[in-house]
């Protein structure tokens, strides 16, 4: 490791939108320095206006050149492309880690870096339904879960640097395998976007013909619709990343809806509100 102490160390966070951006205000003034990489000249200096970096560049290799840590913030696939040409341009025992969404491919290539290279995969649990480094916020992090892949040869002090980069942004560390996170993201992270987008589809194909639908949404509508306005292609990248494990929750889903439907099918009053009821027992143990 080339240092054992976020406060002395140079952090190069890539991909500077709402994630990166975010992560690069929360560390600024936690470490040395914070070094942003963008492809855009003026996304550098809107991140620099903000306050969110102490220096930005377009290029890559100027970027990570002197880093101690690298985060990409960068969609999966963008990762994956990124991964692919990033262990050269790394200096000896720099820890790379990553924000992306889904974890089994991104450790499977992080794998194949040069030795030289300390991988940490990373997922924290935050985010917004908007994007883009005008929507960075410093204190996104703060109180959130911040998942932790390690690598078997991931050493002991880089998964410890990769927890208190976490937790300097106010966050959790929760270490996962990958496989174990992409299954329980799938259901907890990736459902709700589709159902999110399921319900507006609805609606869209139903009552959004009828002037007065929009004059008397309710809270609930708009509260469970909000998922469908997240940046299509990060969430692409994530349903093609991580396939299989959200296929079988579509599944599990479905057949639960089919319940539903065949409930309110039969007019069992009886039946539906003990099977209403169980589902409203669990969700206030989840939520107390």
């Amino acid at each position: 490791m080339r240092v054992n102490d976020l406060s002395s160390a140079q952090v190069s966070v890539v991909g500077l939108g709402l994630m990166g951006g975010s992560l690069a205000g929360a560390l600024r003034g936690r470490c040395r320095r914070v070094v942003g990489v963008a492809r855009r000249q003026e996304t550098i200096e809107a991140a620099q206006e903000h306050g969110l970096i102490d220096e930005g560049t377009t290029e890559l290799g100027e970027g990570v050149r002197q880093a101690d840590v690298v985060v990409l913030a960068t969609p999966v696939r963008v990762i994956l492309r990124q991964l692919a040409e990033i262990g050269p341009l790394l200096p000896e025992g720099c820890l790379l880690m990553d924000l992306g969404s889904t974890k089994a491919d991104i450790v499977a290539a992080m794998a194949r870096l040069p030795d030289h290279v300390q991988p940490l995969g990373g997922h924290p649990m935050c985010g917004k339904e908007v994007s883009g480094i005008a929507a960075a916020d410093p204190t996104l992090y703060q109180g959130r879960t911040f998942i932790l892949c390690p690598l078997p040869r991931t050493s002991a002090a880089a998964l410890a640097l990769g927890c208190h980069l976490a937790e300097a942004v106010g966050a959790q560390p929760l270490v996962l395998e990958a496989d174990r996170q992409d299954y329980l993201v799938a259901t907890l992270s990736h459902l709700p976007y589709l159902l999110a987008c399921a319900l507006v589809a609805t609606a869209d194909a139903t009552t959004s013909a009828d002037p007065a639908a929009w004059q008397i949404v309710a809270s609930g509508f708009r509260d469970t619709s909000r998922l469908a306005g997240s940046d299509v292609t990060m969430m692409t990248d994530i349903l093609l990343t991580n396939r299989a494990e959200v296929l079988k929750a579509l599944r599990h889903y479905a057949a639960q809806l089919t319940r539903l439907t065949r409930l309110v099918e039969s007019g069992d009053e009886e039946e539906m509100g003990a099977a209403l009821s169980r589902i409203r027992r669990e969700r206030l143990r989840m939520f107390p």
